[in-house]
């Protein structure tokens, strides 16, 4: 079980600060979530943020692009020090090439699905990648209320990895607190991304030992629930 605290949530006038408290904390991966302004509408940080907090944060660094040309940001993210970027199969017929793309650089290849989308949509692509993030919220701003709803499409990918014999990690992120991670651990995700319930803690150790136990024991209840 993997815990990521999103970058999104920390305070702007400390980056190399909060990337510290994230690296102290034990947690596995740092999530960077990219924002372009067209894609989401919002607008958050690019590659020299990615840059400036990668000296402070020693594991892995799990750049999400929500972004409408993200083949032109897949170069300078993965010279800043992503270890994996993230893309949406809501860009259609761009998706192939950008998978190709990043696992050319080198990186791990995600692929993003948004709450409205069709998890089917995913599925000629699974064997291509190594995480499929399934967004719980409408993506664009950070604490946002988690929707249940997606819940399936998590049992769904758990359903189709065991199907095809394949390991891509199922990685969720929005409204992703101690209780809706223990939901997801449960329909099968490996990945938590959480921001508000994360960094806005001021023992943000504490926090992510928290959430791994929680994760881990939902996820070991549903395996005899099997």
């Amino acid at each position: 079980m993997i815990i990521a605290p999103s970058l999104l949530a920390s305070d702007f006038g400390r980056f190399a600060h909060e990337a510290d408290r994230a690296d102290r904390s034990g947690a596995e991966w740092l999530h960077l979530d990219i924002m372009d302004g067209q894609f989401v509408p919002n607008i958050s940080f690019g590659p020299a943020v990615v840059e400036a907090v990668r000296p402070h944060f020693s594991r892995y660094c799990d750049v999400h692009l929500m972004c409408e040309k993200p083949e032109i940001l897949l170069q300078p993210f993965t010279k800043a020090g992503a270890d994996g970027m993230t893309i949406h199969v809501e860009l259609g017929a761009q998706v192939t090439p950008l998978l190709w793309k990043i696992r050319s650089l080198g990186r791990r290849v995600g692929l993003g699905v948004n709450p409205p989308t069709n998890i089917n949509e995913v599925r000629p692509y699974l064997a291509q990648i190594d995480v499929l993030l399934i967004m719980t919220v409408n993506p664009g701003f950070g604490g946002q209320s988690f929707i249940h709803e997606c819940v399936p499409k998590v049992q769904q990918a758990a359903a189709w990895r065991r199907e095809l014999g394949l390991k891509y990690h199922i990685e969720v992120d929005g409204g992703i607190n101690v209780e809706t991670a223990c939901e997801c651990a449960r329909a099968g995700a490996d990945v938590f991304v959480s921001g508000t319930a994360l960094f806005h803690q001021r023992n943000l150790g504490a926090a992510v030992r928290k959430m791994r136990s929680a994760v881990l024991n939902a996820h070991t209840e549903s395996l005899f629930q099997l």
